[in-house]
């Protein structure tokens, strides 16, 4: 329940991403539209995928290593001292009312009137390559995972429920796209303009839960703490 919990909490936050989502709306808005914004959502998850393979691997490959091996046994809290750090660094930002880093640049934007769906998609993969919000949420789902220790088949599904939520809203923007043309780019613009609004403080919230939550973690393996 614990991880179940934790997944939800970080794929949620990974999808409240107002200028990804923007992006999305953008799309369907767009000359290419339906089409475009598909290419867009399968960069973005293609290359969540690829993080989980890769860095699920890596994280795995430390936590089954020789456990007398002195380095490897503060491999996994060192990381979560880092993700510890960088979540809290997040929520620092957002409280300062720092810049968005993960905006695209201008000109990018001036391109998606008229963008081809591969080019849609390698955008989806470069935005999220380049998003350092998206890697410190990818990297504690798949920390929360291996921390559960589910084996591989369980925590394959587990990583892939955290990839489904973390693109539910462009999957029921697109979805809605085709359902309801008519209706769908109001009501995505509107939304798009809430999270605006408030996704600064859904940042910090997250930020600071998950800031403490894996720093426990940390000191646990330290050995400095009890595991929570």
């Amino acid at each position: 329940m614990e991880l179940l919990i934790a997944l939800v909490a970080l794929g949620i936050g990974s999808a409240l991403f107002p200028a990804q989502i923007t992006i999305t709306v953008m799309l369907l808005r767009s000359a290419s539209g339906r089409i475009a914004a598909v290419g867009w959502v399968g960069g973005l998850t293609a290359l969540r995928l690829l993080q989980g393979v890769v860095f699920g691997l890596i994280i795995g490959s430390a936590r089954t290593t020789e456990p007398g091996r002195q380095e490897a046994s503060l491999l996994v809290p060192t990381f979560q001292l880092v993700l510890a750090v960088a979540f809290y660094v997040l929520a620092a930002r957002k409280a300062l009312d720092g810049p968005d880093e993960d905006a695209p640049p201008p000109r990018w934007l001036a391109r998606l009137e008229a963008v081809t769906p591969v080019r849609a998609f390698l955008l989806g993969a470069g935005v999220l390559a380049i998003s350092v919000k998206a890697w410190v949420f990818t990297l504690g789902a798949i920390e929360a995972i291996g921390d559960a220790r589910l084996g591989q088949p369980g925590s394959t599904v587990a990583f892939l429920l955290f990839v489904v939520l973390a693109q539910s809203i462009h999957l029921a923007a697109v979805g809605m796209a085709y359902a309801m043309p008519d209706r769908a780019s109001s009501v995505l613009g509107r939304f798009s303009d809430v999270l605006t609004r408030y996704g600064r403080q859904i940042v910090i919230a997250l930020g600071l839960v998950f800031g403490t939550w894996f720093l426990l973690q940390a000191l646990s393996g330290f050995g400095l703490l009890t595991a929570p």
